[in-house]
Order: C-alpha cells, then sequence, then structure tokens
C-alpha cells in the first residue's frame, strides 16, 4: 500500500534525537511542530534543526530552500497544538510508564494522528496498549544522529494497519533515508542483528583468545569503522549491559543474547567508558589511548613453491595473492618440494596426502589442537577480502611452521597477527555469529535479507551487509566455523540456523 507523507508532523522529545527528526522532517516539506514538557527544550532543539539546515546549505548539500524549511520548523507550547498532525513521532525517555502516558493523551488529543515511537528497545506493541486505537501506533527507530544516519526502522506491531504504516514508510522516504521493515521484537531488526558484534567479542576476551586491543584492531582491519570494546566504550557499557539483560529477558534465555559477567565487573569498578574517562580503554582529554594497529612485517621475497589446497573463496584469494607476489603456485604436492602448505578447509579424502613441508591450517572447522592432534602445524584464519590474518599454534607447532607462515602472509603484504587457539579465531567467530543472528531473523521474519544488511551498512557502518558477507565467503565457511564452535563448547550458543544449511545463498533466496 502507497500513501503521501505526512505534511503536518509533531515531534514529542527534544533531545538530540528529537531535533534531529524535526530537522529531517522540515528538510521533506512537511511543517513540523516540536513539543517538549522541559522548559527552554522545544526551541533550542528548533534552533539545533535550524542550524543543521544552514550547514547544510552551506556546503551546498540541501535540496531547496533553506529559509523556507527552517520556517517550517515551530515551537508548541502545550500536546493540545498537536491536535491536527497526521503523525506525531515521540523520541522521550526509553520509560514504558512515560511512553504510556503519552500515547494516551495523545489518542484523545490528535484521534486521527498516527502515532510513532522511536523507541530503539521497548516493544511497539507494549507501547501501543495505551492507546485508544492500537492499529494507528507504529514504531520509526531513528538512528543516531538522524540527519547523518541514513535510515529508519518501520516497526509493525500486532495490531498496527497497514494505513499507518503506509504513512510512516513514506514519510521516512519524504525524508531521504532509506525504510526498512521490522516486525515487533527485542531490538527489531538492525539491533538484534548486531548483538554478537559485542557479545561475541566479550567471550573471545573471557576465554583469552585474544586481548581487548587485538580483537579491536582485527575488526578494525575489516573495515569496520569501531572495534567492538571501543565501540561498548562510547555507547556506555552500563547503557549496553541493561540493553543485553532486557534481550536476554525477553528471549526467556536464549544463549546467543546471554550478558557477560565480564561487563558487570567492568560496571562494579566504575568503568562505564568514555564518560567516565575509563571503560575497556582509558581515555585522556576525551581521546582514546590504545596502542596503533599491527602493519604488515617487512615483506619476504618468494622462495618457490607455496600449495594451497581447498574449495572455499578465502583459499582462491590467497592463491591470486600468492601469485601476484611471485610465488609459484599449486592446489597439490608433486615431485617439488614445497617450501609452505596451506590447507584452507576439508581435503577431498581420496586425494593423496599433503606433506613433504611445514603446513598451515585454516582453523574453521575446528581449532588447531583439533585439526591436527600432536602435530607440528601452524593455524590460520582469514575472511575475503583480506584485511589481517590471524595465527595461531599449539605447544607442538614447530618453529619452522610458524615463521614461515608469517612471512608467507608477509610476502603478500597483508599483517599478522598471534591469538589463541579456536575455530574461526576472532573476525571468524564474530562474523559467523552475525550471519547466524541474521539468519535466524530472516527464518523468523524479522526482516528480509535486503533490508538486513542496508540496515548493518546504513545503521551502524558495517562494511558490508553480513549476509552478503557470507555469500562472499561461503556459507560453507561460516556453517564450519559455527559446527566446530558447537563442538568444542557444547554449547546452544553456536547452533547453526537451519537456514545455512539449505540455501546456497542469501541474495538468491530473498525471503
Amino acid at each position: 500500500m502507497s500513501a503521501a507523507p505526512a505534511r503536518l508532523l509533531g515531534v514529542v522529545g527534544a533531545g538530540t534525537i528529537g531535533s534531529g527528526i524535526a530537522q529531517l522532517a522540515a528538510q521533506s516539506g512537511a511543517r513540523t511542530l516540536v513539543f517538549d514538557v522541559a522548559e527552554g527544550a522545544a526551541e533550542r532543539a528548533v534552533e539545533r534543526a535550524r542550524a543543521g539546515i544552514a550547514k547544510l546549505a552551506a556546503k551546498d548539500r540541501f535540496d531547496g530552500d533553506p529559509d523556507e524549511a527552517a520556517a517550517r520548523l515551530q515551537v508548541v507550547g502545550a500536546l493540545e497544538d498537536l491536535a491536527d498532525c497526521e503523525l506525531v513521532i515521540e523520541a522521550i525517555p526509553e520509560r514504558l510508564e512515560l511512553k504510556h502516558e503519552l500515547f494516551e493523551r495523545l489518542s484523545a488529543l490528535a484521534p486521527r494522528a498516527v502515532l510513532a515511537s522511536n523507541t530503539s528497545s521497548l516493544p511497539i506493541t507494549t507501547i501501543a496498549r495505551a492507546a485508544t486505537d492500537t492499529s494507528r501506533v507504529v514504531g520509526m527507530h531513528f538512528f543516531n544522529p538522524p540527519p547523518l544516519m541514513a535510515l529508519v526502522e518501520v516497526v509493525a506491531g500486532v495490531d498496527t494497519s497497514e494505513e499507518a504504516l503506509a504513512l510512516a514508510r513514506a514519510t521516512g522516504e519524504a525524508m531521504g533515508r532509506r525504510v526498512i521493515d521490522a516486525a515487533d521484537g527485542p531490538g527489531f531488526l538492525v539491533n538484534r542483528c548486531n548483538r554478537p558484534f559485542g557479545l561475541e567479542a566479550l567471550r573471545l576476551l573471557q576465554e583469552r583468545i585474544a586481548d581487548v586491543e587485538t580483537i579491536d584492531a582485527i575488526v578494525r582491519a575489516a573495515g569496520f569503522p569501531m572495534g567492538p570494546f571501543e565501540l561498548q566504550d562510547l555507547v556506555g557499557i552500563d547503557v549496553g549491559f541493561e540493553v543485553s539483560r532486557s534481550f536476554y529477558e525477553q528471549s526467556f534465555g536464549e544463549p546467543r543474547w546471554r550478558p557477560s559477567p565480564l561487563s558487570a565487573r567492568m560496571i562494579a569498578a566504575g568503568r562505564l567508558g568514555r564518560k567516565t574517562g575509563r571503560g575497556w580503554y582509558r581515555y585522556e582529554h576525551g581521546r582514546i589511548v590504545r596502542p596503533p594497529d599491527p602493519q604488515p612485517a617487512a615483506a619476504a621475497e618468494p622462495k618457490g613453491l607455496v600449495v594451497i589446497s581447498g574449495f572455499l573463496p578465502v583459499a582462491d584469494e590467497l592463491r591470486e595473492r600468492a601469485a601476484e607476489a611471485g610465488w609459484e603456485v599449486d592446489e597439490h604436492s608433486g615431485a617439488e618440494v614445497p617450501w609452505l602448505i596451506l590447507e584452507c578447509g576439508p581435503r577431498d579424502p581420496d586425494a593423496p596426502p599433503l606433506q613433504g613441508a611445514p603446513r598451515a591450517l585454516l582453523c574453521a572447522e575446528g581449532p588447531l589442537h583439533a585439526l591436527d592432534p600432536g602435530g607440528s602445524s601452524a593455524g590460520f584464519h582469514a575472511l575475503s577480502p583480506i584485511g589481517m590474518v590471524e595465527l595461531t599454534r599449539t605447544a607442538d607447532t614447530s618453529a619452522p611452521a610458524a615463521e614461515r607462515t608469517e612471512a608467507f602472509f608477509a610476502s603478500l603484504g597483508l599483517p599478522t597477527v598471534w591469538v589463541g587457539d579456536a575455530p574461526g579465531l576472532v573476525l571468524g567467530r564474530i562474523v559467523a555469529q552475525l550471519v547466524n543472528e541474521c539468519a535466524f531473523a530472516l527464518t523468523e521474519g524479522v526482516g528480509g535479507a535486503q533490508d538486513i544488511d542496508a540496515g548493518m551498512v546504513l545503521g551502524l557502518n558495517h562494511p558490508r551487509g553480513p549476509l552478503e558477507w557470507a555469500d562472499l565467503v561461503g556459507l560453507d565457511h561460516i556453517v564450519m566455523i559455527l559446527d566446530g564452535l558447537r563442538e568444542e563448547y557444547g554449547e546452544e550458543r553456536y547452533r547453526a540456523a537451519p537456514l545455512l544449511r539449505r540455501i546456497p545463498a542469501f541474495h538468491e533466496h530473498d525471503h
């Protein structure tokens, strides 16, 4: 169902989010009425919104007349002034009793308006209970700051009508946002799908697979603007922990969403992140204190033949990179003794064994200690496109295997870092769990594949959508990691979504 966007729009709640929504509404051509119970808050919000419009105009990034857009913003002194609005968007604090009081009053004062909540954590169906007509209540979740984040989630409660959804979608699109649809539930679509980004990083830290700085550096090398711990510090460790508790409680104990005791310990210590000057990192004058990211070692000269076996995309990328760097590359051992053998995933059981040289094994289907029990191999893991290569070893790993593996990747111009032993090592674990959560959300009808990927890129600045990434690295690779983790830990947390085994690729089978 299509609809025209709202032309008379109200915003209740004049904080950073509210003023940003008001700016977008005025830019879209809507007369925008701003209300807040705090004295002077609405006036300040309108000033910020007008300043935002002027800034865009000064950079030649505003279509239309900025003075006319600024004039469409108006402060109102009472909720009654919103009576004629077609759409009212609330951006008040995340307290259910406050939202219930507001929606009850708005239902009486503006009976023809669609009432939208910008909540990021409270169920729309629960908020709608206070409205006289629950079919006119919808979620419109903007991302912070709204003028810069080109995404809005439109969330349907149990009773939300198609008419209300159509108006919300049309208004979001008129604001120049990419609108994605999400079903009601914990975190809606984007925040739900991003749960493993922080939780799996905390689990890696708890198991001492790598330290905070190393985990973040690995993740940044894959194209993320921030590592999970830097992001937790920015949001507030206490805020993130309460969100985790809410997810866990709303799901009645879903193992994938279990909060981390490490977060609780940090809160007990008063280390809440940037706002306290200390979290996972230390902050001086508001700036993070952390070591520089690992850089590629001095490139070694290619030394002849390297054997790279396997059918996964990462094997293809390594073969291509090695050939470009000047290595002689083959997939099988022959008469010539190779300088190094890299096994990228399961080998054909009928193929002759790869031997005669130091080996490095891709730690996807299991940890190194299980893939080569008592053997002398080194371990590694990377996902295409490769940003950094993670290396691991056991007590039995030989010095030549470790040294040659490190030198080989240096010859390709790739930075390396040594981490503990586990299926998928660091990035593989985090990405596999992101893909897995998205697959569960897709199966449960929380959102479609295109909307999931758009949401993660536009709402959270991921380098690519997790489902697109899964198609790129191969679903076989993702399932190997998940199955390896399930075997290693025996936990339901790592059960693979059935959808991952049923389809060859996500974007060929968009649901």
